[in-house]
């Protein structure tokens, strides 16, 4: 995955924003003023970061040269992925989706509930919906 089909991804998100609070050079994705990604060049290197469940970080960072402990990040719950090819397409866009999921779930009840009204449990958590807050949840 590249640059470009890295960030047409993340923006197709319900309500992602795209913003530059750290400067031009870092793409900082949101959801509700929450961060759930972030794009930049590296040297010659597209990379981003992008939350995870921490207990999965590990095995990432075994699995795949191009996955690294967050850079800049809390490294117990971000990951830093390098766009070199090293790591496949298909597994890149779960982690976007993984990072999106992780963020809204922990949103605000009412930040979280309005969302889940207006785009559905699905788009906003994917395909494992069933592990994420469910609308009757006072968190």
């Amino acid at each position: 995955m590249d640059f470009s089909a890295a960030k047409q991804i993340l923006l197709a998100k319900p309500d992602a924003l795209e913003d530059y609070p750290f400067g031009p050079d870092v793409a900082v994705f949101k959801i509700k003023s929450k961060m759930f990604a972030t794009l930049a060049w590296r040297g010659n290197i597209a990379n981003m970061n992008l939350k995870c469940v921490s207990e999965q970080i590990p095995g990432l960072i075994d699995l795949f040269s191009g996955v690294h402990p967050g850079y800049h990040m809390n490294k117990k719950h971000w990951i830093t992925v390098d766009l070199d090819g090293s790591v496949p397409d298909g597994e890149i866009a779960q982690l976007i989706d993984q990072s999106y999921a992780l963020v809204v779930g922990g949103l605000r009840v009412k930040e979280r509930k309005a969302l889940e009204l207006k785009w559905g449990r699905e788009m906003l958590y994917g395909q494992t919906s069933e592990a994420w807050p469910s609308p009757a949840s006072n968190r």
